[in-house]
């Protein structure tokens, strides 16, 4: 059975997610490092931008920095 590109990456954002909240809740890192992860993450692909998927790496930049602002993978106080 093949998995569709779309649900296997929505599947691998959702274990990832549970990735970092599981690290923040046992403190192995503190909450701005996992922010500075995902941070990193959106620059690598706003600096692609200009690469040959310029349209996908805009689209992720944009996912990830919408996950910051919303602050769903780091449950904030």
């Amino acid at each position: 059975m093949s998995v569709p590109n779309e649900i296997a990456g929505i599947a691998a954002l959702s274990i990832c997610e549970s990735l970092l909240l599981a690290i923040n809740d046992r403190n192995l890192l503190p909450e701005a490092e996992i922010v500075g992860i995902l941070r990193d993450a959106a620059a690598a692909h706003e600096f692609a931008a200009d690469a040959e998927n310029a349209d996908m790496h805009v689209a992720v930049a944009a996912l990830i920095n919408g996950i910051l602002n919303g602050g769903n993978s780091v449950r904030r106080r």
